[in-house]
């Protein structure tokens, strides 16, 4: 985790600790007072909420003076007598859900609670901020925890008064009376969010993204027939496997609008925590069986702590007869109404219908993992009247506006490499109470574009668009490709136009992408462009393909192209064996000389001296032709110079508006 941690509403957590000490009193947060305008910001409670302390300390004024409550009543006993963070370590079994519709939250808690690297990020020196018996004195009724947002680590300082009715939690809390680290947590977590009722209703991914930063992916289970196809069964749970093994976190619902149980004891509408994913070997006499000496098995969690699955491989299910005493010892087979359950990978793709996946991308050197390359940039769209300016064009089908998007650049330096993207947008749980604290439908289009493209795209011409992202209301969109070796322009959108609001987007590559932000629609205007001249005619070249070339060989021949505009030259990569070669090259030149003509030349590539096989004169002026065409190859000279064997094919544009293309 990074050493900057931003400090929420500027709340230092070891100054406030120290002054609540000095002055002997326990720390109540201005900030999140407790009333009820911090649980609510529409509902009205049903009765009075009473907040009260784990423990009051003797000797410790519980409110400071004269700090009154508008809505609530603050009541000064105990919840109990031995207060601690942790009973026993943290567990997915701690939690359980209370009143509010945040099963997502505690699903995303119950993964949290799996790795432990993950949650001593979130609940940052634990040890310290534990309850200590023997020295009451040191405790002042204040925690921190920090949430990953928006790109930053934030710490979030809270009070330790917490909403109950008739003497019990109402909210999220252990299963053990005296262990309080959910329910702290969910209290800082609707803080950030504005109020407890802000977390009605949410995302286990975006928890868990906020708890870890981590890459969240959802997967639509029925629209992939993941419960039909069985190779892509099979592929989801090698994912699902490696993701687990590697730190990841994964959450899974059954989509309908309320909650309700199914005939196999599922909850419709209800967020599980995947705790485990397993290869299941069973008893010795069905291993004459190839098909049966495996099981593909998923363990999951119910937030609520009971109701469990009912179907093959449920706790009390024949078919653990199958499996032997120590393999059921190492699956931690329980057979108690606790809410864990396992069933076969099968069952579980038919009967689930959504899942999300957060990966802990591996970003360091020092790991026997694979490691991504990461860049992460923070964008905005913008709305602005002047075309040229604005940044907030919508979706691809909104053909006028789509190019005012903000575009970013990267290249894929090897023959092909694996691409992660995921855009998220700012989280707007914040803007409920304002009504517009839904997500906004977003997405991203990338293009392969022209291999010294530096500024923006203002005109689809020759690009290929070749990867397209789901639009969707969620906070994060992800996409995962197999990119070609070439420059690349990400163009992150919302749906419709208009909108504003920020986004953070992040590449991960296999190699560094150098993404960027291209800022600029022209080549600027300096002091050395009235010495050197300035460009007055903007050229876009697509080289297809280049056929019937002279064979060099009896495999044919290693051809490239090389393409000269005044001082530049651009190369293809090299098509091996053919005399019939594919490039799909594209360049833009920006000219100063309008009469000096671009040549295409095709060279065979050789491990001493590369061979001249024949070139095309180009004038590429405005008026030429811009639908494909087959040029005839020639020898080195003017545009009349004698014929040689083979034929390029080519797509070129030309324009004086260097804002065109």
């Amino acid at each position: 985790m990074s050493s900057s941690v931003q400090l929420f509403r500027d709340q230092k957590y070891h100054e406030l600790k120290r002054q609540c000490i000095q002055q002997r009193r326990l720390f109540e947060d201005p900030e999140f007072p407790a009333s009820d305008e911090s649980l609510f910001y529409q509902s009205a409670p049903p009765r009075k909420v009473e907040w009260k302390r784990p423990k009051v300390i003797d000797g410790l004024l519980p409110n400071r003076p004269g700090h009154g409550h508008r809505d609530a009543v603050v009541i000064s006993g105990d919840l109990c007598e031995d207060p601690h963070l942790f009973v026993n370590g943290i567990s997915s079994h701690d939690l359980h859900q209370g009143t509010l519709g945040n099963c997502w939250f505690v699903a995303a808690c119950s993964c949290l609670a799996l790795r432990e690297t993950l949650w001593q990020q979130v609940i940052p020196d634990f040890n310290e901020q534990e309850w200590d018996p023997k020295n009451p004195e040191k405790y002042a009724g204040i925690f921190r925890f920090r949430f990953w947002c928006f790109g930053e680590w934030t710490e979030v300082v809270v009070d330790d008064l917490l909403p109950t009715m008739d003497e019990k939690l109402i909210y999220c809390h252990s299963n053990v009376k005296n262990e309080f680290w959910s329910a702290l947590l969910e209290k800082a977590y609707a803080k950030l969010a504005g109020s407890y009722e802000a977390l009605d209703g949410g995302s286990a991914a975006d928890a868990i993204v906020d708890f870890t930063g981590a890459v969240a992916e959802s997967i639509d289970l029925v629209q992939g027939k993941y419960g039909e196809i069985i190779s892509e069964q099979m592929k989801l749970f090698e994912d699902l496997l490696k993701v687990h093994k590697r730190g990841g976190l994964i959450s899974c619902s059954i989509t309908v609008c309320i909650e309700m149980e199914t005939e196999m004891g599922l909850v419709v509408g209800h967020a599980y925590s995947v705790t485990a994913i397993r290869k299941l070997r069973l008893g010795e006499r069905l291993i004459f069986s190839f098909k049966a000496e495996k099981l593909f098995m998923i363990r999951l969690r119910n937030p609520w702590g009971k109701r469990e699955w009912n179907g093959a491989w449920s706790d009390n299910s024949e078919e653990w007869k199958k499996v032997s005493k120590s393999e059921s010892k190492s699956l931690g087979l329980t057979l108690e109404n606790d809410g864990e359950f396992w069933m076969t990978f099968e069952d579980w793709c038919k009967n689930f219908t959504d899942v999300d996946i957060c990966r802990i991308v591996n970003t360091s050197y020092f790991s026997i993992h694979k490691t991504w390359e990461k860049k992460m940039m923070h964008g905005a769209w913008a709305k602005n009247s002047e075309p040229l300016l604005n940044r907030s064009g919508g979706c691809f089908d909104n053909n006028e506006t789509f190019l005012q998007n903000p575009q970013y650049v990267f290249d894929v330096k090897k023959t092909e490499d694996k691409v992660l993207v995921s855009l998220q947008q700012e989280d707007r749980r914040k803007y409920k109470k304002e009504g517009k604290g839904d997500s906004i439908p977003i997405g991203f289009e990338i293009f392969k574009v022209e291999d010294n493209r530096n500024y923006r795209l203002h005109k689809l011409t020759v690009q290929e668009r070749v990867a397209t992202s789901l639009y969707i209301n969620t906070r994060t969109v992800f996409l995962k490709r197999i990119l070609k070796k070439g420059r690349y322009i990400l163009i992150p959108t919302t749906y419709h136009p208009g909108i504003v609001t920020k986004f953070i987007l992040r590449l991960f590559t296999d190699v560094p992408s150098k993404l960027r932000e291209l800022k600029a629609d022209k080549p600027e205007m300096t002091c050395w462009s009235l010495l050197c001249g300035y460009p007055r005619r903007v050229t876009q070249i697509k080289i297809h393909s280049a056929e019937g070339l002279q064979k060099q060989d009896r495999s044919g021949a290693d051809p490239y192209v090389l393409i000269k505009c005044e001082n530049q030259n651009m190369r293809s990569p090299v098509q091996h064996d053919t005399n019939n070669a594919i490039f799909d090259t594209q360049v833009i030149f920006y000219r100063k000389n309008i009469d000096s003509p671009i040549i295409v030349q095709v060279w065979n590539s050789n491990v001493l001296c590369d061979q001249f096989l024949g070139q095309a004169v180009l004038a590429a002026s405005p008026s030429d032709p811009r639908e494909e065409q087959t040029l005839q190859l020639r020898g080195r000279g003017s545009r009349e110079a004698e014929e040689v064997p083979g034929h390029i094919t080519v797509k070129v544009f030309s324009s004086d508006d260097l804002l065109e293309l």
